[in-house]
C-alpha cells in the first residue's frame, strides 16, 4: 500500500492525506461556532483561532509538497501551531465563550489531529 506522506510529486496537490481531512473538518465546525461567538469575541480570540487553523492547513499541505528530509521543521511548526489551539480554544471554554459540548467536539478534534501529525513527524523522521 503506497504512503501518502512519501509519494512526493511535485506540483501534485494531494488532499486525501487524513490529517489534512481531519483539519478540514475541525475548520468546518469552527466556523459553525465563530458565527455564534459575541461580537467582540468573534474578532478577536475567534479570529486568531481561525487563522491558526488555516494556518495548520496549510502547513500540511506544504508538508505534503515537500521532500523527506524537509518534511520534519514544516510538520514541528504545525505542530506547535495545534498547541497553541488547544490552549485558545480552552480558554473559549473557561470564558464561557463555548459550551462544554462544543468545547469536547473541538478537543477530540485537536486531539486526533495532533496523534496523526505525531505519526508523520515520527515516520519523517526515520525516513530522512
Amino acid at each position: 500500500m503506497p504512503d501518502s506522506h512519501t509519494d512526493f510529486e511535485p506540483g501534485r496537490l494531494n488532499l486525501d492525506i487524513p490529517v489534512f481531512q481531519k483539519t478540514y473538518e475541525l475548520y468546518k465546525a469552527f466556523y459553525q461556532l465563530v458565527a455564534h461567538f459575541p461580537k467582540k469575541d468573534r474578532y478577536a480570540i475567534g479570529q486568531r483561532i481561525e487563522n491558526g487553523i488555516l494556518e495548520l492547513i496549510e502547513g500540511i499541505i506544504t508538508a505534503s509538497q515537500l521532500s523527506k528530509s524537509e518534511k520534519v521543521p514544516t510538520l514541528q511548526s504545525a505542530s506547535i501551531k495545534l498547541d497553541v489551539l488547544k490552549v485558545l480554544i480552552r480558554c473559549c471554554k473557561d470564558l464561557k465563550i463555548i459550551d462544554n459540548k462544543n468545547y469536547l467536539l473541538l478537543e477530540s478534534q485537536l486531539q486526533e489531529i495532533g496523534k496523526m501529525l505525531g505519526g508523520w513527524i515520527k515516520a519523517s523522521t526515520y525516513r530522512s
